[in-house]
Parts: structure tokens; sequence; C-alpha cells
């Protein structure tokens, strides 16, 4: 393992590298997106991708490069990680410095939902007041609905009441966060179709601008997926 001097090192070239890689029209690209952060080069994802590959699983090097606080940088040690090293106390630090949709939304879909804490993780930080650490939750919900394919759908059924209690967050990243992961499992099979669309309805009755906005929008999906099984299905008669 290097050491922290030749961590250190490495990480002034890999800035050296993004600097060259960056530009303005990409920083104001992402302020556009909504993406915040204090530091920034304005380097594309499929850039940093590529760059990772480079470094393949470090999960030493992943921690060093994390504590810059620099946006690509976090992105870059996201990517590298090896969620087999990852551990709890990791996932409560890393999850309190999301200040951006994507850096929380990357996280948890490239490395937290395939740790063994995720399922306790989901469940701890639905009830967080942090924006951010919330819509970790909910974000890992929508994406082990799609990733997990080996676990079974009645294992799932235990997120739907964290969306109905949740569905009143009015903030931005939460709501949407929220509507992701009961689309998500409503998408999976016919079992967690049916439960999400009674869950949408009860939702909608709740007295919130973000609660009905969350069911409208599910239940308007939720009908076009309905049309085309039917659609499907008088084809094959």
């Amino acid at each position: 393992m290097k050491t922290k001097t030749e961590f250190k090192n490495e990480i002034e070239k890999i800035k050296k590298y993004l600097e060259l890689k960056g530009s303005e029209k990409n920083l104001l690209g992402m302020q556009r997106f909504g993406i915040r952060f204090n530091k920034a080069y304005g380097v594309n994802i499929p850039v940093l991708r590529k760059l990772a590959k480079d470094f393949r699983k470090n999960h030493e090097f992943a921690l060093e490069l994390w504590e810059t606080k620099i946006h690509e940088l976090m992105l870059l040690a996201i990517f590298i990680d090896d969620y087999r090293k990852v551990t709890k106390a990791q996932m409560n630090k890393w999850v309190k410095d999301f200040n951006s949709w994507d850096i929380c939304d990357q996280c948890c879909s490239n490395l937290f939902e395939k740790t063994p804490y995720a399922y306790e993780k989901i469940f701890e930080w639905s009830k967080s007041k942090d924006e951010f650490v919330k819509r970790a939750a909910f974000t890992m919900i929508a994406v082990i609905a799609v990733h997990h394919k080996k676990t079974e759908d009645i294992e799932l059924f235990d997120f739907f009441p964290l969306i109905e209690r949740e569905a009143w967050d009015e903030r931005n990243f939460v709501k949407k966060a929220v509507n992701w992961a009961l689309r998500q499992l409503g998408k999976r099979s016919s079992l967690l179709f049916n439960e999400a669309v009674e869950v949408a309805k009860r939702i909608a009755l709740q007295d919130s601008k973000s609660a009905k906005w969350i069911a409208k929008d599910a239940l308007r999906e939720f009908s076009i997926k309905e049309d085309i099984y039917l659609r499907k299905r008088s084809l094959l008669k």
C-alpha cells in the first residue's frame, strides 16, 4: 500500500490532468442542472470513469480522494472504491458530506447499494432531517429495485411504508427521490406494481403538495405501463 505522501503526489497529478480536461462551459452546465460544489474543474463523467480504470479498486486511495472535497475527486473516489471494504462508519461519514444530488446518486448507485449495510441504512437514513441523507435512502431503494435481480419481491415490500410515510417532504431532492423509489418498485414486477398503485392512491389523499405530486406522477407512469401491458396481451389473443 502507498504512503500518505505517495497518495498526495498522485492526487496532485490527477488535479493537473483534470485542469486540462475541465472547462468553464461544463461548470456552468453543472450549475444549470442544480449540481452544487465548493470546488470543481468541470470534467464530464465519462472522462472520470475512464480515469478510474487506471486505479481499479483501491479503497485506501478512495478515502484520500474523498477528503479533498473536490467534486470530481469525490466522484473518482466513488468509482474506484471497493464496496467489500466499505464500513458502516465510512457510509455514515460520507453521507454527511453529500452536498449535491449527483454525488449522492452516484455514491448510492455505484457503491453503497452493493454493501451488506444498504437495507439497514435505508431505514435509518429515511428518517433523517438532512436533505441529501434522506435522499440517499430513497435513491438506494430505487437502485435496489433495478439492480438486485436475485432479491425476492416480497423482501422489497418493507420499503413501501417508508415511501408513504415520507411523501409529505416538500424538499425538491427528497420528493423526487421518493417518487423515483415508488416508480422503480412499481416497474419491477406485477406483484410490486399492484402494491405501488395502492400506495400511490393512499399518498394522493395526504394533505401535502409534495405527496399529491408524487402520487400523480407515479400513477401517470403506472397507467402508461398498464396500457402497454393490456395492448400486448390483446395482440397475443
